[in-house]
């Protein structure tokens, strides 16, 4: 390892870790479809190099205590946040996110924060019993190496989220970033290893093959997976095999449900942004939106609003607040969902269509309404920038429309009169439910699904327990 010096132009780091021509797979900007970089495409035997390593480097780096590798923590987040615009813009070109509004320099911002978090969250000892009965405390130790499996949204942060508490618990990490966005991931884990002990942490970049064969190696012993619901069930079958420990951040589709007392335009613009953030490729965005019938015009009218005035375009562009979808995939999925609506009675209030004058795949930003539950709009995840509002008259009903889906990351209640909003959220079956906000995070607040939507927790004391193992020390 050494220090990292001065901050690198976006060309040099790109090529630190990219494939030298002539190999790799090409990775295309998102906004104007050019070849701008190559991934290396490692194999499976790459992945057995790459956990025999971590295997190795674990009992070294546990030894270290947590007052050391909290310090290299620091030391990373620094290395990070000196590299911060050239990885912005590695990130910006390969995801398809703008540099400025909550995108990608927002997106770099929160990996040092949640590095630095994760160093400085104690992790103390729990008695259990001291007495003249006896003395027991409950410790936590290293699980041993992780497997960290990444998505293509959040590609940098999301890593960091399993990165970061996995090496301030002493255990070492094997990295598998998305085939979608992978250079931007090498880039920030060549940026850490900068500060880091040789072994400690490794990114693989390869084809499906090497995250199954990850999820199931027989040295892995934690596996950290973010993604789709279809794809988590196939890693929990992949992990049986070695009874690896399992936190899985999956699929969501969440519900706001508005109250009759809400103020529509005092809530327009958190509203606008719980779902449209990141151009609604999140997770946790407000994905269907039920809003009582005497404000839903108002609130429709409030959010279309702003959906045209929010300037879409190239990542790069500066005056940019929204981008492209990420890849053909999931822009044909959204055009699907939003067509479908359209033939189904569906009133597209704006947008509806694709932006061609901006790049392949841009699409408009959407807000349909006169749809109901059973609408694929609604009942789907679609993870882009379209919207469906549903009009509601009784609030039990709205949450019952709200629950009737396997999914269950997050949820939103949206009141002028809080304790109101609370029994309301209280009633929804979600792991995070946020009052007047939509997908805020916090890295001292346990995050994590229910139902279909995963099962673990990240970040705070809860994330650290997580990626350890509890231990019982009695007498």
């Amino acid at each position: 390892m050494s220090a990292p010096t001065q901050t690198l132009d976006e060309r040099t780091l790109l090529d630190r870790v990219q494939a030298p021509a002539g190999e790799g797979r090409e990775i295309l900007d998102a906004a104007t479809r050019e070849v701008f970089g190559r991934a290396p495409v490692h194999t499976v035997a790459d992945l057995d190099a790459a956990v025999a390593a971590a295997r190795a480097a674990q009992p070294g780096w546990a030894a270290l205590g947590h007052e050391r590798r909290s310090a290299l923590l620091h030391r990373a987040a620094d290395a990070v946040e000196a590299q911060a615009e050239p990885l912005a813009r590695l990130l910006s070109r390969e995801q398809g996110k703008p540099l400025n509004g909550p995108n990608a320099r927002f997106e770099l911002g929160a990996c040092a924060t949640w590095l630095r978090t994760a160093a400085d969250t104690p992790l103390e000892p729990e008695v259990l019993v001291d007495d003249e009965t006896g003395h027991a405390e409950l410790v936590y130790r290293p699980v041993g190496v992780v497997g960290a499996i990444g998505p293509w949204n959040w590609p940098l942060m999301i890593g960091i989220w399993q990165i970061a508490p996995s090496l301030r618990m002493g255990n070492t990490v094997v990295v598998k970033p998305s085939e979608h966005t992978p250079l931007s991931v090498l880039a920030m884990v060549a940026v850490l290893n900068d500060v880091l002990p040789d072994g400690v942490l490794t990114a693989v970049s390869g084809e499906r093959e090497v995250g199954a064969g990850l999820a199931a190696h027989p040295d892995v012993d934690k596996i950290m997976f973010t993604g789709s619901t279809a794809t988590g069930r196939k890693i929990i079958e992949s992990s049986a095999g070695n009874l690896a420990r399992l936190t899985l951040e999956l699929g969501g589709n969440d519900a706001g449900i508005v109250l009759p007392d809400a103020d529509p335009q005092a809530i327009a613009q958190d509203l606008f942004w719980g779902a449209f953030i990141n151009t609604g490729q999140t997770c946790a965005a407000l994905k269907r939106l039920y809003v009582h019938d005497s404000i839903h015009d108002d609130v429709v009218a409030a959010l279309a609003e702003i959906a045209e005035a929010t300037p879409m375009g190239r990542g790069l562009d500066e005056d940019s607040v929204l981008g492209p979808l990420q890849n053909a995939q999931q822009y044909d999925i959204v055009r699907r969902l939003v067509d479908d609506a359209k033939a189904r009675g569906g009133r597209v209030v704006t947008g509806g269509e694709p932006a061609p004058e901006l790049g392949e795949l841009f699409y408009r930003t959407t807000i349909v309404t006169d749809v109901t539950d059973g609408v694929p709009l609604v009942d789907s995840e679609q993870f882009g920038p379209a919207l469906p509002v549903i009009r509601y008259t009784d609030v039990d009903d709205a949450v019952a429309s709200a629950n009737r889906l396997d999914a269950g990351l997050g949820a939103s209640v949206w009141s002028s009169d809080r304790d109101e909003a609370r029994r309301v959220a209280a009633r929804l079956e979600a792991g995070t439910v946020w009052i007047n906000q939509h997908g805020g995070l916090h890295p001292m607040v346990p995050f994590g699904g229910v139902k279909g939507s995963g099962y673990g927790l990240e970040f705070g004391v809860e994330g650290l327990k997580s990626v350890a193992v509890p231990q019982v020390i009695s007498g």
